[in-house]
């Protein structure tokens, strides 16, 4: 996980945002709504699959990890962090992502890789909050985690905007790997969007094996 080791440094930089919001009289649990609202709206841009559609998919994701920051630094600030503001945050945060897949998925009609991104995403932040259940804290680590992936989407559906076309081809593949992954590359090829969706399948759940495994071991 790479994001994380700057999270000093993002919460450094958080502290105008959060003095904003406190002044706005805006609570932590009411950011943390406005950052679920922010994912439903890049699900929904993404879905366009159009450039200007992507690029503000691109710009509510950046919106989405931010104010997920926010939230719990102004908890921390009011003095109002609780129970049930974690149990809200985490809930919006799963359903964010479920929400950003799905439209990424449906922009480019590949619900199946869709669904196996959405359950690598989820593993992993389920083992994240289970490591924790049996005590052991909360896990952030493996090979990528939220910030990560908010991240990925962004630069992805930046990158969409301007090169909508596929980037892998079956033609351009040799042909013992051609005729392995033929099937899912498709005679029209796979798109950023397409490459995106599969590596969050093949490393969320690659992610949430190394979190049990260490947690494991720790046990």
């Amino acid at each position: 996980m790479t994001l994380d080791r700057f999270r000093p440094l993002a919460n450094r930089l958080l502290a105008p945002w959060v003095s904003a919001a406190d002044q706005l009289g805006l609570s932590p649990d009411g950011v943390s709504v406005l950052a679920f609202l922010a994912a439903i709206a890049a699900g929904l841009s993404f879905a366009v699959a159009t450039p200007a559609g992507y690029l503000a998919g691109a710009i509510l994701v950046f919106v989405n990890g931010w104010l997920d920051l926010v939230d719990g630094q102004l908890a921390r600030t009011q003095g109002v962090e609780s129970s049930g503001g974690d149990l809200l945050d985490h809930v919006l945060d799963r359903y964010a992502d479920i929400a950003i897949l799905a439209g990424l998925a449906a922009g480019i009609g590949r619900y199946g890789l869709g669904l196996a991104a959405v359950t690598g995403v989820l593993m992993t932040s389920y083992l994240g909050t289970q490591i924790q259940a049996v005590g052991l804290g909360r896990e952030y680590g493996g090979l990528l985690g939220r910030a990560d992936r908010l991240a990925l989407v962004g630069v992805t559906g930046v990158l969409a905007a301007v090169v909508p076309g596929p980037v892998v081809t079956a033609d351009a593949l040799p042909e013992p790997i051609a005729a392995a992954v033929g099937p899912i590359v498709g005679p029209a090829g796979i798109g950023l969007v397409a490459v995106l969706l599969a590596l969050f399948a093949v490393v969320g759940h690659l992610t949430a094996l190394q979190r049990f495994r260490g947690a494991w071991a720790d046990l």
